[in-house]
């Protein structure tokens, strides 16, 4: 982990760059320090230095370039795990597949479109795909599950999983992981 520490920091100091104000870039780092405290406290309310306001206008409000941000931490989690990659035999590098709800009681208006049951919860369902190195745990990509004649959830991490750089795939033995929720799913079971 010691190893890691200084691409992250050089992550988020090429992040903060990106924001077009110095006070984006302290409400980045501020949102950040939340998820990376890894205390299990990541809302806005938990912030010792911005108020829930401004951490909802940053994410809610501001124009900035999400393609530049995804594209910059992608390209640092890629030389991440090249640089890790032990010579010799061609190593293995595990892929994670998690669907994830986020489950939602009410009424959301704005979510109308995406807000579902599924599985006999109500809410938004996620599928993410990490890239597990050592202990680390990278997300790599994300899709909503949007519902009844739209990709399956299966469907939509079969597409991640096309996706998968090619240097990841010549360089690495791929291991897919995925938890008893896709079991559910014969389309995912064959394409395993």
């Amino acid at each position: 982990m010691n190893q890691i520490l200084p691409q992250a920091e050089e992550l988020l100091s090429t992040l903060k760059q990106l924001m077009p104000t110095m006070y984006q870039q302290e409400t980045l780092e501020s949102i950040l320090a939340l998820f990376l405290q890894g205390q299990g406290h990541s809302l806005p309310h938990h912030c010792l230095t911005k108020s829930e306001s401004a951490i909802s206008r940053f994410l809610n409000h501001y124009k900035w370039s999400t393609r530049s941000l995804i594209r910059t931490v992608r390209s640092t989690i890629l030389n991440l795990i090249l640089s890790q990659r032990p010579r010799g035999r061609k190593p293995t590098l595990q892929v994670m597949l998690d669907l994830t709800t986020l489950e939602k009681v009410g009424q959301f208006p704005q979510f109308q479109d995406l807000v579902r049951v599924y599985h006999h919860k109500k809410g938004l369902h996620i599928v993410v795909m990490y890239l597990v190195l050592g202990e680390s745990r990278f997300p790599w990509s994300f899709r909503v599950y949007r519902g009844k004649d739209t990709p399956s959830p299966s469907q939509l991490a079969q597409k991640f999983l096309k996706t998968l750089p090619k240097i990841l795939t010549q360089s690495f033995r791929i291991y897919v992981l995925g938890d008893t929720a896709w079991l559910t799913d014969k389309t995912f079971i064959t394409f395993m």
